[in-house]
């Protein structure tokens, strides 16, 4: 009979899940990274280019797939947080270096992160990440441009 390891230690913040998050997707841990959701069926995560996948085995499987090539070389970049008593949603940049024969590839990649603070601490309700330019990744202020849909 198969041990499943010992659950985590709650999470004090957001940005302390995150650091976890991104982590598990450096490391292709499948267990670790899928500890940080939160218990409830309505988790939902859209991986870029991907469609919406909802609850936990959903996103497991979305994950199996992704980790079959192993981890994951992403840094979170450009973190910005918006936190209420028991909700916080970071928008951030995700940066992704691959090597190959042919010299480093960067890709980007722009993410929400929403985390909701329960009784197990702080933990991961939904994770939206979207391809991006290099010309997407500059941050605007509001006196920048603004693009509404």
């Amino acid at each position: 009979m198969a041990r499943r390891p010992p659950p985590p230690v709650p999470a004090d913040s957001p940005d302390e899940v995150e650091a976890r998050f991104y982590e598990a997707l450096q490391q292709g841990t499948l267990e670790r990274l899928m500890a940080l959701w939160a218990d409830d069926d309505e988790i939902v995560c859209v991986h870029p280019g991907g469609a919406r996948v909802v609850g936990a085995a959903a996103i497991r499987a979305s994950f199996e797939a992704v980790f079959a090539r192993g981890g994951i070389p992403v840094r979170p970049e450009q973190v910005h947080r918006l936190q209420q008593p028991g909700f916080a949603l970071h928008h951030l940049v995700e940066r992704i270096e691959v090597t190959a024969e042919g010299g480093t590839q960067v890709g980007w990649v722009l993410a929400t992160n929403v985390y909701v603070k329960g009784p197990l601490g702080w933990r991961i309700a939904a994770h939206h990440a979207s391809g991006a330019m290099p010309h997407d990744i500059t941050a605007t202020d509001a006196d920048g441009p603004i693009t509404l849909h």
